[in-house]
């Protein structure tokens, strides 16, 4: 089984980090669903700007925890990195 974690862009502007074992179905409920976060909830619509997949979920939970402990600037920093390598493999 695959995990993610995802940086969500809120209506407020503001940043959201989280995991989940289905990306898509997670992202529908922070937008769609009583089962979103409290905190996307109340700032929808939510929009992906970042992803990352592991294997497991310890890595996961790691990883996540390390992107909630930082700054919003090196979150944005991390958006935009991954985006332009991206682009320049296209």
């Amino acid at each position: 089984m695959n995990y993610f974690v995802y940086i969500l862009e809120c209506a407020d502007r503001s940043l959201y980090v989280g995991y989940a074992n289905n990306l898509e179905k997670r992202l529908k409920q922070h937008n769609d669903s009583k089962y979103g976060a409290h905190y996307t909830k109340i700032r929808r619509p939510v929009k992906l700007l970042y992803s990352e997949k592991f294997e497991t979920l310890i890595e996961t939970r790691r990883r996540e925890t390390e992107i909630k402990g930082w700054r919003r600037e090196k979150k944005l920093n991390l958006i935009t990195k991954t985006s332009k390598e991206k682009n320049a493999n296209l």
